[in-house]
């Protein structure tokens, strides 16, 4: 590693540890650590939510998936992108106005269960460690690409790994959630300026998407594989049209028709089931601010989103040619054609910025890693801290052991992570979808939205939702979801293998349908009227229903006055 990368990491990580102690809570309420004193402003908070949602697999995998086939990689960002619509529409304004820690909190004091709660908990923490791993991966992965050797005996590999998720966890656990809102506020906007740079400079050369496109869809789309202990290009067979070769510019280089349309379900309902992007509604001051934040969020991902499909055809574009004047890409390359997909961006930081440029990509790589992972340590420490210590283990305890309990959990579930993604080494996969991270991060994507977005939407619309309908989608959405992806690897390649691969097509539906069933069938909480008001009430009823409440503690602490004497 150079002299410049070396400044590059250490000055992005001294910004990052700045905020952190800046913006740290003076207090040690469980309202500041979890939810920032629900004080979080719409553009701090849009910016926030874009840099915990923008992970590695957005930032390292979208490129990577539009590099290695195309159009076909593009659906991810359309996936990723289009989640925030739901949200929009169904859950950001309601969810903020119930006002809750968590998700898990949320569904438990709407549905009025303690199992609902804990079954929630679990499979929360399910999500997060799916998210976690991958985040993790990418951290490894550009470590290796930017080092090239590890430290204490340990992989670059391993290294990238540990020390990555090793220092957000401690900034996490140091600055709670006002802490992390400002830093994943700024390194969103690292990350964006990061994208938006590459940009400049590869159509400053010249690169134009459109001429890009139909450019390389005048031949066979080729990807390396290594069989026989060597690399060999291969071309790809398009999976819409069998029997002719897929390219760059049209669909079926990855996925038929059925499986096009699965991956897009599967991350277009994932994301109003994440718990670490839906817990930061809970930061908002007010229901009109969430649903502001939310039409925030989606024009600044869709930007970003832009900008990655664009940088991953400008790499697949640029590079070959590339290969032909710098040497060092022969250790990264097949005939001018990456290896490894995930080495798009940093690849074209160094081309068009040397050592500098390889530096500032591969720091925001780690950034985008970094950023997401604080929010899930947020989110598993909301859950474990909050939702199982305070309500289940110690309800009496005091607001700084419940705090405390919720910093340990930052560091195990950490620690969780990374020892699994040290383990899950890259190599070990063959993936049915085109990014290790993407199709990593699919698979949180997949039982969030088959577990948690069914139950989630229909506690916030339908009055008859019942605890023991929620249970039902909880266990049917999960189970499906797991059962689907891990068989899929049993499956040669067919409409099948991509449909069980990204299950939420199949999952959500059958998530909704045992809710509602189950829910008919049993009796659901009593003042479920009073719980619509606040959700959706205008803010008059919610106001009036305030009123009512209070007179009428007022009148209970009368009579029990009157009772005294």
């Amino acid at each position: 590693m150079t002299t410049t990368a070396i400044i590059t990491l250490i000055a992005v990580l001294v910004i990052v540890l700045g905020v952190s102690v800046i913006t740290r809570p003076r207090h040690s309420s469980t309202v500041d650590f979890y939810l920032a004193g629900q004080r979080v402003g719409v553009a701090t908070n849009s910016w926030a939510i874009c840099g915990d949602y923008l992970s590695a697999a957005s930032f390292l995998g979208v490129a990577a998936a539009v590099y290695v086939s195309g159009l076909d990689g593009a659906w991810y960002a359309v996936g990723f992108a289009a989640g925030f619509v739901p949200v929009l529409l169904l859950v950001a304004a309601p969810l903020r106005r119930y006002g809750e820690f968590s998700l898990a909190d949320f569904l438990g004091r709407r549905l009025r269960s303690d199992a609902v709660r804990l079954h929630s908990v679990g499979v929360v923490q399910l999500v997060i460690l799916c998210y976690l791993i991958p985040q993790s991966v990418g951290g490894g992965i550009t470590w290796e690409l930017l080092v090239g050797h590890g430290l204490f005996g340990l992989s670059p590999y391993s290294t990238g790994v540990l020390l990555s998720t090793a220092v957000i966890a401690v900034i996490v656990a140091a600055g709670g959630m006002r802490g992390t809102t400002w830093n994943q506020a700024v390194q969103f906007l690292l990350l964006f300026a990061a994208l938006l740079w590459l940009a400049v400079m590869v159509s400053a050369d010249g690169f134009r998407y459109g001429e890009a496109v139909e450019s390389l869809s005048n031949q066979p789309l080729m990807n390396p594989e290594f069989t026989d202990g060597a690399w060999h290009l291969t071309e790809e067979q398009n999976a819409v049209d069998s029997g002719t070769q897929a390219v760059f510019g049209e669909p079926g280089a990855r996925y038929g028709q059925l499986g096009q349309v699965a991956l897009v379900v599967t991350l277009g309902l994932g994301t109003a089931g994440l718990p670490h992007v839906m817990n930061r509604y809970f930061t908002a001051p007010t229901g009109r601010a969430a649903r502001t934040t939310t039409v925030w969020v989606l024009v600044l991902i869709g930007m970003f989103y832009a900008l990655a499909v664009m940088m991953g055809t400008a790499a697949r574009d640029i590079i070959p040619g590339a290969s032909r004047e710098h040497a060092w890409l022969d250790d990264l390359t097949e005939d001018g054609v990456l290896r490894v997909p995930e080495h798009a961006l940093p690849v074209l930081g160094r081309i068009y910025g040397d050592e500098a440029g390889l530096g500032l990509i591969a720091a925001a790589a780690l950034i985008a890693a970094m950023s997401t992972v604080a929010g899930l340590l947020l989110a598993s420490a909301a859950t474990w801290g909050h939702d199982v210590y305070e309500r289940h283990i110690n309800p009496r305890a005091t607001q700084r052991q419940a705090v405390w309990v919720g910093r340990t959990s930052t560091l195990i579930a950490a620690g969780a992570a990374a020892a699994l993604a040290i383990v899950l080494r890259p190599e070990a996969f063959t993936p049915a979808m085109p990014s290790l991270v993407a199709t990593m991060v699919t698979w949180a994507f997949a039982i969030a939205g088959s577990a948690l977005t069914p139950v989630v939407v229909l506690a916030i619309w339908w009055r008859r939702t019942t605890a023991a309908g929620a249970l039902a989608g909880l266990i049917s959405g999960s189970i499906t979801s797991i059962a689907m992806f891990l068989s899929a690897s049993f499956l040669d390649a067919s409409p099948l293998r991509e449909l069980m691969a990204a299950p939420t097509l199949v999952a959500a539906p059958l998530a909704f349908l045992l809710t509602i069933v189950v829910s008919l069938r049993t009796q659901p909480p009593s003042d479920v009227e009073a719980d619509w008001v606040i959700m959706h009430g205008t803010a008059a009823d919610r106001h009036a229903e305030r009123i009512a409440h209070l007179t009428l503690r007022e009148r209970r602490r009368r009579k029990e006055d009157r009772r005294a004497r």
